[in-house]
């Protein structure tokens, strides 16, 4: 359980630290005393005293040499209460991030322990938010939690001492008013306290919105609700900010009541302290050491109290934080951490009384759930989707823990078993699988990444190094184990190294019927050709055959091929000036009109005022084309080169155009002038302004442009027929030209005649190799739901466990797909266990076993035959829908 309070959570995880801090301060306090009094000693003695010479070490000084070494004494004082200050705040620093660490990490951890349940009551915004922006104030302020008072309060006592020393009555004036701040202060931050806590909830609920607004783009722009949800935006952060002023209010009356108090007490000193120095009953240097310790006792009682109000802060945010992550049902975190051992699932599987109830009592069942099985089989699930069926699955999976009850495999209670067990012995893939941002062999690979098996190698400089993380994170309470190990466990997908297992992931892919995809993923993607040297020599080779076949009649004039000394028609003028691949973003097309270089070059060839004037008609053909279009038409985005938001600017650039040159345009009006004519293919638009002349020049630049560019640095990668470009995929480097507009079918056409010569020079392997590193982007969102579900699939099964659960696995699959699928996983899994919960009761029939789940608990079971031939749930499932 995560500790009570702030405090108690401080004083377990750094009691030691926080000590060695108390001992650092207290140390502080005697060095500051005596700079307090050294200045009195300095001005009674040293200026004002008159028996000199004075002994010191048995030395006698006289008095400047006197006044000089006190002098020097004092700036040795400040020396040493600088070096105190500067220690002490430092390793406050260190302690402060390390418990933050720790913090963070726990928050983390629990959400991972977190039962599904949970994650339907909060967003993801919500939880990134929690972590992140909430503890960055709880992280500063449990360094300062004990040595900050300590230091500071030590302080105002050792300042108050001395002026008590120096004189009773001024210490008392010097404490008057600090029993009314110390009231008047607590009574204000309680409003702010409240006011916090309500804005940390505002923000929460701001960030769950973010997310469903950045998820639900496509449904906002569907339904044209842009301005409600912005309306709705503007209303949050509106309750936001009147919560924010009112705070700012509250903590600046707060500072001024407390400045006026404090601006008080120097009318105590003057006047009491100098009648007691008219009277003779104080010195001139005591009064004036003291109206110096009073200088300095305002800091510590200002950090003080800004430091109750951090603390209230830091308390208010740490009991919300409490509130979320400690919810019921929470997995322990001892199966989180065990890593044990267990043998193959095989033998009775027996459900007791389950309750697939929410522990927290939102979503309840009508009875208790028993069923047994004996495994190895496969079973068939079926139910509606309310009938508790998916919450059998996450429980058989150990993904939920049931409110009560127990499913065990032959003695070993699933509900109970450790992750180290459930996670490498059984396998779920759900109908809504999610994937990590990385590659698709990364996620191939995820489930045989349990615990480190190899250590990384690293260089001996980097040794020292990655030992001092290693500490630091433990000393954190964070994982003592290096992510850049190798996490793979190859025995467990039946591989001995990477070579085998890729081999093995590839039997995989055939299984789940992904192979064509990554294979066309691997025709996407980019190779080093430095790297990939054999890979670069054999795509060379096929770009040579593809040439050739591409000669034949029936494929003639389908692909315009790259030539150096030729403009090429099906290309954009960008890519014909460029005419290699952009590696420096400078050279992206939307950059060029800003691209100094790049727009000299085209002023030597006398092509710069031609652009602008071919950007001034393009311009008054998009006008006249779209000037009655709507703005969300998707005609825009097909035809358009210019957006329906810019409309109005160019029609503006147009009219303060109207009848100047080029030159006598502004910079930023020739810019914008300029960018259009970039995006023009003269195949596909057919606008007549690139005629040959035009085209003839752009050739001639393009020489200069990738003598300055293609070279050197490499700012642009040319196309060369004798290298593989890296800055281009591998079906482009094949194909070494833009397919010709306008030709129908020619795009599917030439697809399937690259992939006719890559499998005819053996590449294909190579190709799904390389697809294997296509990046899948976040949650796996360049893939399609198709393959994402296929994916997963595959992930489950490549680390071969004893039991896989599907929950509705193949659902967004075409039904020839999901048979073809489901048979092929079927005979994967001869000999083992699959239970699979299907959405069509049609296809419960390959199944050993069918079970039939309602209102959480079996309504009946048997094989396909004997079910289908009784008048029950499953032969009313088999019967035809109306229509």
């Amino acid at each position: 359980m995560m500790e009570s309070t702030i405090f108690r959570f401080v004083l377990r995880y750094s009691r030691r630290e926080q000590i060695q801090l108390l001992l650092l301060t207290l140390s502080a306090f005697p060095f500051l005393y005596v700079s307090l009094d050294l200045p009195k000693t300095i001005i009674n003695q040293a200026i004002a005293g008159k028996d000199f010479p004075k002994e010191f070490l048995g030395q006698s000084l006289e008095q400047i040499p006197y006044l000089m070494l006190l002098c020097m004494a004092f700036l040795v004082l400040v020396f040493v209460n600088g070096g105190f200050k500067y220690v002490i705040n430092v390793y406050r620093g260190v302690v402060g991030e390390r418990m933050l660490r720790r913090l963070r990490y726990q928050l983390f951890e629990r959400v991972l322990r977190f039962p599904p349940p949970q994650f339907r009551k909060l967003s993801q915004g919500e939880i990134v938010s929690m972590i992140t922006a909430e503890t960055e104030d709880i992280g500063g302020f449990i360094g300062d939690s004990v040595a900050l008072p300590a230091f500071q309060g030590g302080t105002l006592i050792t300042i108050l001492v001395f002026m008590f020393v120096q004189d009773p009555v001024l210490g008392t004036a010097a404490i008057a008013l600090y029993p009314l701040q110390g009231w008047l202060i607590p009574k204000f931050q309680r409003r702010v306290n409240e006011l916090k806590k309500e804005r940390v909830l505002k923000v929460r609920k701001l960030s769950e919105r973010i997310g469903e607004a950045v998820t639900g783009t496509r449904e906002v722009h569907t339904h044209d609700t842009s301005q409600f949800e912005l309306a709705d935006y503007s209303q949050r952060i509106g309750e936001i900010f009147y919560i924010r002023l009112e705070i700012y209010r509250q903590k600046f009356l707060i500072k001024f009541l407390n400045n006026f108090i404090a601006q008080i007490t120097p009318f105590f000193f003057y006047s009491i302290g100098g009648y007691l120095v008219i009277k003779g009953n104080l010195s001139f240097g005591a009064l004036v050491a003291v109206l110096a310790a009073y200088k300095d006792l305002s800091a510590p009682w200002k950090e003080l109290l800004n430091y109750y109000q951090m603390k209230e802060d830091a308390r208010v945010k740490y009991d919300l934080l409490r509130e979320i992550f400690e919810p019921p049902g929470l997995l322990p975190a001892e199966l989180l951490y065990e890593d044990a051992t267990a043998g193959a699932l095989e033998g009775p599987m027996v459900a007791s009384n389950l309750d697939l109830s929410d522990v927290d009592g939102t979503r309840s069942f009508a009875s208790g759930m028993s069923f047994s099985l004996d495994l190895p089989c496969t079973v068939a699930v079926l139910g509606t989707e309310s009938s508790g069926r998916d919450r059998l699955a996450e429980v058989i999976a150990g993904l939920l823990r049931p409110a009560s009850g127990s499913i065990a495999v032959s003695g070993l209670d699933l509900v109970k078993a450790p992750e180290s067990v459930t996670g490498r012995r059984l396998a779920y893939v759900g109908p809504q699988p999610l994937l990590r941002s990385g590659s698709v062999r990364d996620n191939l690979y995820y489930g045989l990444m349990h615990r480190p098996q190899r250590e990384a190698e690293v260089e001996a400089d980097d040794q020292h190094h990655r030992a001092k993380f290693r500490l630091e994170s433990e000393r954190s309470g964070n994982s003592p184990y290096d992510v850049d190990a190798d996490w793979i466990d190859y025995a467990a997908a039946g591989a001995d190294g990477p070579e085998t297992l890729t081999a093995r992931a590839l039997e995989v892919l055939r299984v789940v019927h992904m192979e064509r995809d990554v294979f066309e993923l691997g025709l996407q993607g980019r190779i080093d050709p430095e790297h990939h040297r054999d890979l670069a020599l054999r795509i060379l080779v096929a770009r040579d055959a593809l040439r050739a076949r591409l000669d034949e009649p029936r494929y003639a004039k389908m692909v315009e091929p790259f030539d150096l000394d030729a403009y090429n028609t099906n290309m954009s003028v960008a890519e014909n000036l460029l005419f290699g691949a952009p590696r420096d973003p400078e050279f992206e097309v939307e950059r060029l009109p800003y691209n100094e270089p790049v727009i000299a070059v085209l002023r030597d060839f006398g092509l710069e005022s031609n652009f602008v004037e071919i950007g001034r008609q393009v311009a008054e053909v998009m006008l006249d084309l779209f000037a009655d279009v709507e703005p969300g038409s998707p005609l825009f985005e097909q035809f358009s080169f210019i957006g329906a938001d810019d409309l109005p600017v160019f029609r503006g650039l147009l009219s303060r155009a109207d009848g100047k040159s080029a030159d006598q345009l502004s910079v930023e009006d020739r810019r914008l002038l300029l960018s259009l004519p970039f995006k023009l293919v003269v195949a596909r638009h057919r606008l007549g302004l690139i005629d040959e002349s035009f085209q003839k020049r752009i050739v001639e630049a393009r020489r200069v442009i990738l003598e300055r560019f293609g070279s050197g640095e490499r700012k642009v990668e040319p196309f060369d027929r004798t290298q593989v470009n890296s800055a281009v995929s591998i079906q482009d480097n094949i194909l070494f030209g833009r397919q010709v507009y306008g030709r129908a079918r020619s795009a599917a056409q030439v697809g399937a005649l690259v992939a006719e010569v890559v499998e005819k020079l053996d590449l294909h392997e190579a190709m799904v190799e390389v697809g294997l590193d296509f990046q899948v982007g976040v949650a796996g969102s360049r893939l399609s739901a198709s393959q994402r579900q296929k994916l997963s699939i595959a992930r489950a099964v490549l680390k071969r466990p004893d039991v896989l659960v599907l929950d509705e696995a193949t659902a967004s699959l075409d039904e020839a797909s999901q048979r073809a699928i489901g048979a092929n996983v079927l005979q994967e899994f001869r000999g083992r266990t699959v239970i699979w919960l299907l959405h069509r009761a049609s296809h419960a029939s390959g199944f050993d076993r069918v079970l039939v789940v309602d209102d959480g608990k079996v309504a009946e079971q048997g094989t396909f035959e004997e079910l289908s031939a009784r008048d029950g749930y499953l032969s009313r499932m088999l019967e035809p829908g109306p229509g």
